[in-house]
């Protein structure tokens, strides 16, 4: 199970944001941070949803957008105030005998451009989650009959995936970082096109005062 899952089945966003300071009422009701709200707007459970704002999502979602966090350190954030143990893929002195090793058979220049690339996937892959996460809440239909837009079905088949890919760059041993380089380097890249896609799609249609211009519908 990944930091994503695991944290998201231990804790509630009525949780989170009863230790973040926010005053959930006995109906389930809060002032809504993320707007100036004088009377209680946002649903507060499992997850959230302001009928003010419209600001809606799970308990790592609300983390993100209450510290202006990545996806990720929304995560561990949560994992370590609520000391949730997560589930770590190697051990430190592992990694760290592992990193020594791979210093010693390689020039400094690679380890470099290891480390690049790597802060690169990193960078790119939390934009996507955070984009797919976006989709997920933003696209999911509202009738049982409703044609599934496209990019809710993308962020069904790729949000879990990505989840993991960033699991393995930011808590995975050396060797397993370095071999997720080499080997996916190149779908890191089709994906940083795809945002770029997306931004100017996105440009292009609030240029031109349309949402639904080249939106797809998945049946």
């Amino acid at each position: 199970m990944n930091i994503f899952k695991q944290t998201k089945e231990s804790i509630t966003t009525k949780q989170a944001a009863e230790i973040y300071g926010v005053k959930v009422n006995r109906n389930g009701m809060a002032c809504c941070p993320f707007h100036n709200d004088k009377h209680p707007s946002m649903k507060v459970d499992e997850n959230f949803y302001c009928f003010a704002c419209g600001a809606k999502g799970d308990v790592i979602h609300f983390v993100e957008k209450f510290f202006g966090l990545t996806s990720y350190e929304a995560a561990k954030k949560l994992a370590d105030d609520f000391r949730i143990p997560i589930e770590m893929k190697q051990k430190k002195s592992n990694a760290i005998s592992k990193r020594k090793k791979i210093q010693k058979k390689n020039p400094y220049q690679l380890m470099q451009e290891f480390e690049k690339w790597e802060k690169y996937c990193i960078r790119i892959l939390s934009e996507y989650l955070h984009l797919l996460e976006e989709w997920k809440l933003q696209y999911a239909p509202q009738f049982p009959d409703e044609a599934w837009r496209e990019q809710f079905v993308e962020a069904c088949n790729r949000k879990e995936q990505t989840e993991y890919y960033l699991d393995i760059l930011l808590e995975g041993d050396l060797d397993e970082r370095i071999e997720f380089v080499k080997n996916k380097g190149e779908e890191v890249k089709a994906i940083e096109k795809r945002l770029e896609q997306h931004r100017r799609r996105d440009n292009h249609e609030n240029g031109i005062g349309s949402s639904n211009n080249g939106e797809r519908l998945v049946s």
